[in-house]
């Protein structure tokens, strides 16, 4: 097991986004690295319960942004956000999760990712919280610890959500902060794509690619690398 340290950082060493907010984080707690300050930091959010073209569609749209300064910002939950930190691992993107707990390692939630913790500590990546390093997860540290996972963010992409999901209060919360908002569609008969349809109706931008979010992110693509992954099927010939 890694025995990894934990310090006392401003949350505008962390990103200068914080001073947006209406509820900025007074300090934080940090284990790992800051990502690079030209870094732009992606959220990616998404259901618990997901479903396998959500897995999909987070693997492969992740997994086209290798290469590019970008952050993958979640939540260490089980369910999209897990996929969405181990994809970022996969495509050697930094990674940095914002956890519903404190940070030591006897509290640190859910259980069962700590080993996925200590990777992306492992591997350049960090986890931050304002929450005392000793606090268990509680009902209400989850939306307190969204609004900076939406704070900190350039872009958030919404991957799949229910009507009442944390994933909905987080891109509320992006919405209040005027973020930038990216939506995948779903199947029109799955509950979970409530949240995207719904935001894709209020004015989110829709992503079928990683073009899209590099486009949104204002990352100029690689002259010498393939086109980024597109989630659309092309006609057979």
């Amino acid at each position: 097991m890694l025995e990894y340290r934990y310090r006392t950082i401003k949350p505008s060493d962390f990103h200068s986004h914080f001073s947006e907010m209406a509820d900025p984080p007074k300090n934080l707690w940090i284990a790992g690295d800051i990502p690079p300050k030209d870094y732009k930091m992606l959220c990616v959010v998404g259901a618990r319960s997901y479903s396998a073209y959500g897995h999909e569609v987070c693997t492969s749209l992740i997994n086209g942004l290798e290469g590019y300064p970008i952050c993958i910002v979640s939540g260490l939950a089980l369910g999209i956000d897990t996929i969405a930190h181990e994809a970022a691992l996969e495509a050697s993107l930094p990674t940095v999760a914002f956890p519903g707990s404190g940070l030591e390692q006897k509290v640190l939630y859910p259980v069962r990712n700590r080993g996925l913790a200590e990777r992306i500590i492992e591997n350049k990546g960090c986890l931050i919280s304002e929450f005392p390093p000793d606090l268990a997860a509680q009902e209400w540290t989850f939306p307190k610890r969204n609004r900076l996972m939406a704070g900190c963010a350039d872009l958030v992409l919404i991957i799949e959500g229910g009507q009442r999901s944390g994933t909905n209060i987080t891109a509320r919360l992006a919405l209040d902060y005027n973020r930038t908002i990216g939506a995948v569609p779903g199947s029109i008969f799955s509950p979970l794509s409530y949240t995207p349809h719904e935001l894709l109706r209020e004015g989110a931008f829709p992503i079928t690619s990683s073009h899209d979010i590099l486009n949104l992110l204002n990352i100029a693509e690689h002259s010498d690398t393939p086109s980024t992954t597109s989630l659309m099927i092309e006609d057979p010939p």
